[in-house]
């Protein structure tokens, strides 16, 4: 019997659409766009949203930490993680309850309830799985339709994260995994969040592959590359042994038609303080890309050299074209915390808009390795302040708020800001931004008919000291003798407001094609700011979602409002009041009703909202 023509063709629609429909990854789709096809909520209509239904993700008598989580909706489940260590799946149009999972939880250090998940489809050998990693060490699979942990993956579900290998003797450090994993073909690709402060030495920061069906190992990289592997040689005598560091504490990102895994990876240890460590440190503060079938090396970039500013890479890798030229280019955007955009092609990873190395300026730490440059783009430029010169740049938002941070800054000798990558010293120094950043994990979006990467950012500052450790009795103990501490000092700030000129925060549309400026505004309110005057406020953690519907959503800022722009233009378009800030990046999904939702976890509450 033959089968009649219709039917083959909905058979080869009906997944295209189900993905459209769907969030199968943090990002959405493995490159990071965070880029939702669906249109039904538009700029038309947006004002009309109201809330759908919610889901309350504290439990009783429990701390909670603002979760941070970012759901993905597949095959009519919605799932989600949050502290400590649990997993749910509810039904996407009312938030029933269709299974729950708690792991096992020692360290009551869990951030952000694991950032997301990862779903992994199954093949003829396993059925659909929900991946998780904890805190302790451990990654999880479920099975995605009961809840279940998988029997034949590690031990009973679990893979023991923390090997000999990668604690390197110290067992008692901690190790584990703040954001998702990462799911390519049949294999799991895991990161890890290591201790800054305890020294240099510590567990590894080296990115692994895991088989799905058994949860073997199958590759490792070294992300602090060993004799005889490319990029040793940056690395100066014996520094580099059991370094801890250089470490995936965000999200993967991949060309999955040419099976090329990308890695933003941290600084090594210590974060303010890098004696012990002198060089580039390579393959810190870089976007490494590689085989990721093998774990082959095919090229990297480094966009801090020693870092000593806790700059990391957390801003995920982002996938797009450029058409510069006339021509088409795979494209692949890099960012640390300094919010300077490298656009790189994604292949051979040159720079499609020229680099830099331009001169920065030195510190007087005793011992200390300071890199003469640093790698700047010439396209597009920074996205926040980088430098400050008093008075100058003193904010006039008050009169009041003038003088007062005239009068803190002038006894700071105007903070002794050097310009970009200003170093800490122990006199202190106002250094731009610090290391919250300018931007952070939550990264930005992307709209593939604008060309326009799209990041929410905050203009921040703070007096960072670097001091011997006997002289300052805040200092850790298994600190270093010198002991870098940008924060419990004093602020670069009155009554809340930064003492620069605003915007302390913004919202940033980049023309990927030209590696201009679209378009960019103030985000976020403060508290007490004159009527009419618009500073922007800090708005980390937490960034955008873009939708076909030219739309961009996102909440981040903690005057706790969840807000939609256009994306064309960047005027507000609707906003809403939450209870908490929404520290994640909303997701869209449809619904089997018909309804497009819009969903982000705001604080300890799930929030969803649609068309009436």
């Amino acid at each position: 019997m033959r089968t009649p023509w219709a039917l083959v063709v909905a058979s080869l629609v009906l997944p295209v659409l189900h993905a459209q429909n769907d969030w199968p990854t943090y990002g959405h789709d493995p490159g990071g766009q965070r880029f939702s096809p669906l249109k039904q909520i538009n700029t038309s209509n947006v004002t009309k949203l109201v809330p759908a239904w919610s889901y309350q993700m504290k439990k009783e008598d429990e701390p909670f930490r603002l979760s941070q989580s970012i759901p993905l909706m597949v095959n009519g489940a919605l799932y989600l993680g949050f502290p400590y260590n649990r997993v749910v799946a509810l039904e996407p149009e009312t938030g029933k309850v269709l299974w729950e999972f708690t792991g096992r939880t020692t360290r009551r250090t869990t951030l952000g309830s694991m950032r997301s998940l990862a779903y992994w489809p199954g093949d003829r050998q396993a059925l659909p799985q929900i991946l998780f990693g904890t805190e302790d060490g451990e990654l999880y699979s479920l099975n995605a339709k009961t809840g279940k942990p998988n029997p034949g993956f590690g031990n009973e579900g679990v893979v023991n994260l923390k090997t000999p290998e990668i604690m390197n003797g110290f067992s008692d450090f901690p190790y584990g995994m703040t954001s998702a994993p990462f799911v390519y073909k049949n294999l799991v690709f895991t990161g890890a969040h290591v201790v800054d402060e305890t020294g240099s030495k510590g567990p590894a920061g080296d990115v692994r592959a895991w088989d799905l069906h058994t949860g073997k190992l199958v590759w490792t990289f070294h992300t602090v590359p060993r004799p005889g592997e490319m990029g040793h040689e940056a690395w100066l005598g014996d520094a580099w042994e059991k370094m801890s560091g250089a470490n995936v504490w965000s999200f993967f990102s991949a060309d999955a038609e040419r099976g090329i895994l990308y890695m933003p990876l941290g600084s090594v240890n210590n974060d303010y303080y890098g004696v012990d460590r002198p060089g580039p440190n390579l393959f810190a503060n870089s976007i490494v890309a590689v085989d990721a079938e093998t774990g082959k090396l095919k090229w990297y970039f480094q966009a801090v050299h020693h870092d000593l500013w806790d700059y990391d890479m957390p801003i995920p890798p982002m996938m797009f074209d450029v058409v510069k030229d006339g021509k088409k280019i795979p494209a692949v955007g890099a960012m640390t915390k300094n919010t300077l955009l490298f656009i790189l092609d994604r292949v051979t990873g040159e720079p499609i808009y020229p680099i830099e190395e331009r001169p920065v300026p030195k510190g007087d730490v005793p011992g200390e390795w300071y890199s003469p440059t640093q790698p700047f783009p010439v396209k597009p430029p920074p996205l926040v302040r980088l430098s400050f010169k008093y008075p100058d740049d003193i904010a006039k938002v008050t009169p009041e708020h003038e003088a007062a941070c005239r009068e803190l800054l002038g006894k700071m000798d105007g903070g002794r800001n050097r310009g970009p990558y200003t170093p800490y010293s122990a006199e202190g120094a106002l250094v731009m931004p610090y290391i919250l950043g300018g931007a952070t994990w939550s990264g930005g979006a992307f709209d593939p008919s604008l060309g326009y990467y799209i990041i929410n950012t905050t203009d921040s500052g703070e007096i960072g000291y670097i001091r011997p450790q006997d002289t300052d009795p805040a200092a850790p103990p298994e600190s270093p003798r010198l002991f870098g501490r940008p924060r419990g000092l004093p602020s670069a700030s009155v009554n809340g407001w930064p003492c620069w000129q605003p915007p302390w925060g913004r919202l940033t549309a980049i023309n990927v094609n030209t590696g201009d400026i679209a378009w960019q505004i103030p985000f976020g309110t403060m508290d007490g700011v004159p009527a009419g005057i618009k500073t922007g406020a800090s708005n980390l953690g937490g960034g955008p979602m873009t939708t076909a519907g030219g739309l961009i959503f996102i909440g981040a800022a903690r005057d706790n409002i969840f807000r939609a722009f256009d994306t064309k233009t960047g005027q507000e378009l609707w906003s809403v009041k939450t209870q908490e800030v929404a520290h994640a990046n909303p997701i869209s999904y449809m619904g089997k009703d018909g309804k497009q939702y819009i969903a982000v976890a705001a604080g300890t509450t799930f929030l969803t909202y649609k068309l009436p």
